[in-house]
């Protein structure tokens, strides 16, 4: 499948699902949403990016501590929901752009999620590269990995070989993805993550199957 065709087919599923996805998860996205922001310190002069924002709903949680919160998505319909409700806060704001391409400068925000994103992206290292382009030299990227695309191993190997140094990596197994907490990195070494499970620390015996495509959460 071409890079643009599995653009398309996301597009249209989120296109198609929009009125009707915060009723379908609403509360999985909330439980997700406050898990990865549990690692994470936010500041009233932070520049904040969610990339594939869907309906918004990072957007209550940030808005108000920070500068600005931008969410981006490539999809029509699901952005005009992400734009109601970025509607009632003041520091918050929505752009219709492509996540691999964005239109924003080097080095522009504090921190950035990506929350649902990675198992509909082509390449998710090339959007991971995206996000480290335009965040600063010590911002913190969020990113969940769906588990039934990512086996913990393959997400971690993922993120590093984006040349993100993984701070926390949560396997709550309540929560159908996986969260990590990241820096962008320099070192060309990378100390083992903090793992997490159920809030506590344990080191994971991951399988390596191969990462399944096509799951849109």
């Amino acid at each position: 499948m071409t890079e643009w065709k599995k653009k398309r087919q996301t597009m249209q599923h989120y296109n198609q699902s929009a009125s009707a996805y915060d009723a379908q998860y609403y509360e999985e996205q909330e439980t997700k949403i406050k898990t990865a922001l549990a690692e994470l310190s936010l500041k009233k002069e932070n520049l904040i990016l969610d990339a594939g924002c869907g309906t918004g709903l990072l957007l209550p949680h940030v808005a108000e501590k920070v500068k600005l919160a931008v969410g981006i998505d490539v999809s029509r319909k699901i952005l005009k929901e992400a734009e109601k409700r970025g509607k009632e806060q003041a520091n918050a704001a929505v752009v219709r752009a492509d996540i691999d391409y964005t239109p924003f400068q080097n080095d522009t925000f504090d921190a950035a999620f990506a929350i649902t994103l990675l198992q509909n992206t082509p390449k998710p290292q090339q959007t991971l590269n995206e996000m480290k382009r335009v965040t600063k030299q010590n911002a913190t990227i969020v990113a969940t990995g769906l588990k039934k695309a990512f086996s913990p191993k393959e997400f971690t190997r993922l993120l590093r070989e984006a040349g993100l140094e993984i701070k926390a990596l949560r396997l709550d197994e309540n929560l159908k993805e996986h969260v990590a907490t990241c820096t962008k990195s320099s070192k060309k070494t990378l100390k083992e993550p903090r793992q997490l499970c159920n809030g506590l620390e344990e080191q994971s015996n991951a399988d390596s199957r191969k990462p399944r495509k096509g799951w849109k959460s």
